[in-house]
């Protein structure tokens, strides 16, 4: 067995080889792409006779680079950084870093501590496609929530009205009449023709002249007004704000249905979508950031663990204390906090459970956390057993020690 340290770089790799005693037997830098990769290859194969002897550390699990040494048939340690922060100042108390002892770092640490670490994760090209769109998804939802921040606080500034005519600047009724009436005086002079024909435009297909009605009302009423120069100015601004949410919410709803496409092809949807509170969207989060490789957690508390739902206990002595994790996957956190949610109205037990730890003095946010740590062990049965939900089986034993 050899063991290799790859500290990475956006242009280079640091690369360090030992063999089983600790002993240096090459240290290289290589560059990023095909040349690098081939260069590893051929280094490699001087000191190891199969790929499968190759026990290889580095501090991320994703990209090109990471997927050539998985295919290649190396054993390969994504090890978290923190970790790896960690174990430098277990090894260098002057604090002393480089690159190159990175690498040598990393060797040493698949070498002693492996058993301590899994390997990169075997997820089906389906699964990683499906994580891909996911966080492509997200990634356009927070960036609508910081643009739909920025026009708030602009019209804060200069059009108080727009903001008690719409509560949600994100949908489609407040982005067309902002396009067409971007400045307090400009919303006034709208008559109920031209908002019942702006709405239309956007979609609106219900309740067209109520809906007008109210916000001409709101557009009309009288609020303090900045200068016109200082409107003028705004205006501008918000033409460009609203242009790029209205181009967002776009984006999302096609990548939406790429993701749907996708996500409904994979072996394990109807299971995701058995389960009460998740859709299609909220499933493919999950199922994105969790994977599908059967051998990646081997029991119901690794997942809970990796999915930062279950307590955290610290005990030293006659102190302990039960805590939240803190350490974790924050967009696996979120959809399953947001799956928690969706499924009080959708599981009687589900809402048994969550009213059980209210009662006992959770606060909200804790008896979601605690209700979305029992459907993740419940989806790990699911999963282990191939078998969709069943709200009996998955709270009558509860119910039953309750009533005992």
């Amino acid at each position: 067995m050899i063991f290799v340290g790859d500290d990475w770089a956006e242009d280079h790799h640091d690369i360090h080889v030992m063999d089983q005693d600790g002993k240096k037997l090459a240290a290289r830098r290589l560059p990023e792409g095909l040349a690098g990769i081939g260069g590893l290859h051929d280094l490699l194969a001087t000191h190891a006779a199969e790929p499968g002897q190759v026990v290889m550390g580095i501090e991320t699990d994703r990209g090109l680079w990471v997927d050539a040494l998985v295919a290649a048939g190396y054993q390969v340690y994504a090890i978290n950084p923190l970790a790896v922060t960690r174990y430098r100042a277990r090894h260098h108390a002057s604090g002393a870093k480089s690159d190159a002892g990175d690498a040598k770092l990393l060797a040493d640490l698949v070498r002693t501590d492996r058993h301590n670490h899994r390997p990169v994760a075997g997820d089906s090209p389906v699964a990683e496609a499906i994580k891909v769109l996911a966080r492509g998804h997200q990634n356009l939802i927070w960036a609508r929530n910081r643009h739909t921040n920025t026009l708030r606080s602009a019209l804060r500034e200069y059009y108080p009205a727009a903001l008690a005519a719409f509560d949600d600047l994100a949908d489609r009724d407040a982005l067309a009449v902002l396009a067409r009436a971007a400045t307090p005086a400009q919303g006034a002079r709208l008559s109920l023709s031209a908002i019942r024909a702006t709405l239309k435009r956007a979609g609106r297909q219900r309740n067209i002249d109520t809906r007008a009605e109210q916000i001409q009302t709101a557009l009309r009423t009288e609020h303090l007004h900045a200068t016109d120069a200082v409107t003028t100015a705004f205006a501008a601004t918000t033409h460009a704000t609203v242009g790029i949410i209205t181009t967002i919410n776009t984006q999302i709803h096609e990548l939406e249905t790429v993701l749907a496409t996708h996500f409904e092809t994979h072996p394990d949807a109807g299971i995701y979508l058995s389960l009460p509170g998740l859709g299609v969207i909220l499933g493919a989060r999950v199922l994105g950031e969790f994977g599908d490789d059967p051998n990646r957690y081997t029991t119901t508390k690794s997942r809970k663990n990796y999915a930062g739902t279950s307590p955290l206990t610290i005990a030293s002595g006659r102190k302990r204390a039960v805590l939240a994790r803190h350490v974790r996957n924050r967009r696996l956190y979120d959809a399953i906090d947001a799956w928690a949610f969706c499924a009080l109205t959708r599981s009687p037990g589900a809402r048994a459970y969550y009213d059980q730890r209210r009662t006992a003095g959770d606060l909200h946010h804790q008896a979601l956390r605690a209700l979305g740590n029992r459907l993740v062990g419940i989806l790990h049965g699911c999963l282990r057993h191939h078998t969709p939900y069943n709200e009996h089986t998955a709270w009558a034993h509860r119910q039953n020690t309750q009533a005992a």
